[in-house]
Order: C-alpha cells, then structure tokens, then sequence
C-alpha cells in the first residue's frame, strides 16, 4: 500500500494539453510490460508495441528508451468512429513509457475524457470507466519490486 501511495505522490498529472504523466519505479522495458499484461487481463486487446528508441537507432540517432503500447476495445472504438470517424485518430488508446532528461521513467497518456471533448462525442457511455481504468493500469504497471 506505501508503494502505491508513494506512486501517486509522484505521479505528476499535466494539465496543459491534457495529457496525464506519471512517474514509474520500473524500467521502461518492465513498466510496458506490466501495462501489457494489465490491459490483457481486462480484455482489452494490445494491437502493438512501438519501439521508437528502436527506430531511432535504423536512422543513426540516440534517443532515450521509449515505447508506446497501443490497445483497446474494438466494439467501443467502432463506435465511438462510426459517430465521429477523425476519433480514430486517436484510437486505438495509448500510453507512452520513456526515459525522461532525468532518466526517471515515466508513462504519458490522454484519458476518455479528453477523447469525448476533443470529438464532441455524444455517443451515451460512461467515460469515467476508462478513465478508472487507465488510471488503475498506469499505477498498477508502475509498481516494481525487483526491478
């Protein structure tokens, strides 16, 4: 329980833009593996993982450990664009895990309700179930033991 309340004292919300960070006490490689395997468990299905540090490296760059996971539900997805097709261009949902100036990790993502906001979205559902569970998975996947 300290760790997860050490984990939210450091997790930092960022307003501007939207966009959610919080910091992990894993690596980068274990971090999105516990976020794997937290949005596996709830069904929700990984459609890739994207290795930007990786690709970097086919051009002759260096850039710090970065990975985004993208995933989602391919029943809500559908029909958040068959109201309003430019949704998907930010779904499928992700979450990205990197390195920062400081060498902390950190994982970075936008929420349900940024979604439904930035879509004008109407569709009827409960936002704040993503939202609870992008949270429980962002928290949970942050946590490490033996890292």
């Amino acid at each position: 329980m300290k760790k997860i309340v050490l984990l939210c004292l450091l997790g930092i919300s960022l307003i501007a833009n939207e966009i959610i960070t919080k910091e992990s006490m894993c690596s980068v490689d274990k971090t999105m593996l516990n976020i794997k395997g937290l949005v596996e468990a709830r069904g929700l299905r990984v459609f890739t993982i994207v290795n930007h540090q990786e690709n970097a490296d086919l051009v002759s760059l260096k850039m710090p450990e970065s990975k985004l996971i993208i995933f989602g539900n391919p029943k809500l997805g559908t029909s958040f664009m068959l109201e309003e097709m430019q949704t998907g261009l930010d779904l499928p949902m992700k979450i990205l895990v990197y390195k920062d100036k400081d060498s902390k990790v950190k994982m970075a993502y936008r929420n349900g309700t940024w979604l439904v906001k930035e879509h004008k979205l109407s569709i009827s559902f409960d936002e704040s179930k993503i939202n609870k569970a992008i949270d429980k998975i962002t928290d949970k996947a942050g946590i490490c033991t033996n890292d």
